[in-house]
């Protein structure tokens, strides 16, 4: 039997498909570190806004004044000045420190929202944490023809050296907006899921004011602040265990990419691939599309048939379609 001879095709797939994947599988130590801030996130978050965000706005926007708010704004169609929200300026009166000479108001905005800014600035959305929660509902997942992918933003940053997106790039722009609809981050009827919806639906608050947050500052006590910078501090946290993690598969990547494409044959690669403890051999290379999706003969042969059958109807080949996509959606 010929030697099938590699090509850049060939070893994108071996990388990409199966490759990577084993990689991601592996448990490692940045890995780990990642999993325990996922774990730890949700339930400080829904602590820290339960026990501490809502007891310093209810102290200024009490029960029976957010009543009478929502009386007074259902009876006059003038009034507009309650509204549930989800972030926060919120602050305490400081002692003078090294950065300081006089005492200061230390205010920081606090946002609950999945897409909420960590900086303690209001302006700018932020989309880093969603996409380190979510990443296993946005893997492998495709949102109007445009691949998603979790790791987009770390990879633009690791690729071009600058630690920041190329917002110019086409292909980043096309998959950030892919996550955002399949999260539900984007708006209007294009998102797919109700994720950001369900997130943000838990962290609302009744809020007497302005339409803009910056409007309401909620004075605290330290203690209380303090709270809330150490779950701000885990939203940080959980991105830069994400970020580093990603890292260090790509760093694999990009050696075994070299090593790959110094392969003059598809078996060279197979065996390195075998060696790392990857199952695989050049069927599975040559029947799988650059998708991931394996086309097996008798799917090929099922599909010419319907493409040969001119006495079906419109209807039956539609039919016959649709039912051949989802074979290839199971496959």
């Amino acid at each position: 039997m010929a030697r099938v001879r590699n090509n850049q095709g060939y070893r994108k797939k071996t990388l990409d498909i199966f490759i990577r994947p084993y990689l991601e599988q592996e448990n490692t130590q940045e890995k780990e570190a990642y999993l325990q801030a996922w774990e730890q996130i949700k339930p400080l978050q829904t602590h820290t806004f339960n026990n501490v965000m809502t007891p310093i706005c209810r102290k200024l926007y009490t029960k029976d004044d957010v009543e009478k708010a929502y009386y007074l704004q259902n009876k006059f169609p003038n009034v507009d000045t309650i509204a549930p929200d989800s972030c926060f300026h919120v602050g305490y009166q400081a002692k003078a420190d090294d950065e300081h000479e006089e005492d200061y108001f230390n205010e920081k905005h606090f946002d609950f929202r999945l897409d909420g800014n960590i900086n303690g600035q209001e302006s700018g959305k932020q989309n880093d944490f969603a996409y380190a929660y979510f990443r296993d509902e946005l893997r492998g997942k495709v949102n109007k023809g445009q691949k998603c992918n979790p790791d987009i933003n770390i990879e633009q940053k690791w690729g071009n050296g600058s630690g920041e997106e190329n917002q110019t790039n086409p292909h980043w722009t096309q998959t950030d907006d892919a996550n955002e609809r399949e999260l539900g981050l984007s708006g209007g009827s294009d998102n797919q899921t109700s994720h950001a919806k369900q997130w943000n639906d838990d962290y609302k608050l009744d809020l007497i004011g302005r339409e803009y947050c910056r409007d309401r500052s909620i004075g605290c006590k330290k203690e209380e602040f303090d709270q809330l910078m150490i779950w701000q501090v885990a939203k940080a946290k959980l991105i830069q265990c994400h970020t580093k993690w990603v890292e260090t598969i790509l760093e694999q990547c990009k050696l075994l990419k070299s090593v790959l494409r110094d392969h003059t044959y598809l078996e060279q690669s197979i065996n390195l691939a075998n060696k790392m403890g990857i199952t695989i051999n050049e069927t599975n290379i040559l029947a799988t599309t650059s998708k991931g999706i394996v086309v097996s003969n008798a799917d090929v042969l099922n599909h010419l048939e319907t493409l040969k059958n001119k006495t079906q109807t419109r209807e039956q080949k539609i039919l016959a379609r649709k039912l051949y996509d989802q074979q290839q959606a199971n496959n």
